[in-house]
């Protein structure tokens, strides 16, 4: 697999940890203010949504997801959207503002889940989301439904990318040339599916962010067009 650009390094990530991670402060790239996220384009631009006190839990900085974003300009716009492993939603949120048609949002955890279903509604943005309290193991073992932007953020060091993304291209879960973004931690190279192709990197403390497009076996060339 080859990238097209070089990755790019932003400090520090914050994001939901898993139990085996410490928390750490707020970092410079962290959210200025805490239990609060804010929607940073689109529709809901500047828009303000309470995060639940809960361990672990917070949004992911406003510069790495202006980042993602900026490479996903023209694929958003009437996306059907997986977000797994959602926590606050920061992600699927995001594409519900830049004009995804639909976001089905994947959350074990039924507290974090229900600030979600408010949020969502805060937002109006109810009628085009399917909100699943349920691992998203589970989830993956149910009958398939082509997406074609999926957001990956499974917990540090419990072994889950590499499994559930097999599972997402066995099982009928990506369209054709879908896009697929995976956070794990930076000490992880990811087995992914070989019809997945590098596109984009961001590293931010000691995570990395990585940007897949989806390429049928007969056309693995590089993608150049850029996001």
């Amino acid at each position: 697999m080859t990238v097209d650009k070089p990755a790019v390094t932003i400090r520090p990530m914050t994001r939901r940890l898993s139990s085996s991670r410490k928390s750490r402060r707020p970092g410079p790239g962290a959210p200025a203010k805490a239990g609060r996220l804010r929607l940073i384009g689109g529709d809901y631009r500047r828009r303000q949504l309470p995060v639940l006190d809960h361990p672990g839990l917070r949004p992911t900085p406003d510069r790495v997801r202006e980042t993602l974003f900026n490479w996903l300009t023209a694929a958003v716009p009437g996306a059907r959207v997986l977000d797994l492993f959602a926590g606050t939603g920061a992600l699927g949120l995001e594409a519900l503002s830049r004009g995804a048609r639909e976001a089905t949002f994947v959350e074990a955890d039924a507290r974090v889940a229900r600030q979600l279903a408010d949020n969502l509604a805060t937002l109006g943005a109810s009628e085009r989301a399917t909100l699943l309290t349920t691992q998203a193991q589970a989830f993956l073992a149910d009958t398939a439904a082509p997406f074609s932007l999926v957001f990956l953020d499974p917990p540090f060091h419990q072994d889950l990318a590499a499994g559930c993304c097999a599972a997402l291209e066995a099982d009928g879960w990506l369209a054709e040339e879908a896009w697929i973004y995976l956070e794990t931690e930076s000490s992880l190279a990811p087995a992914v599916p070989t019809s997945w192709q590098l596109h984009r990197e961001v590293r931010a403390g000691d995570s990395t962010g990585r940007l897949f497009r989806r390429r049928q076996a007969d056309d693995q060339s590089p993608d150049g067009d850029g996001c």
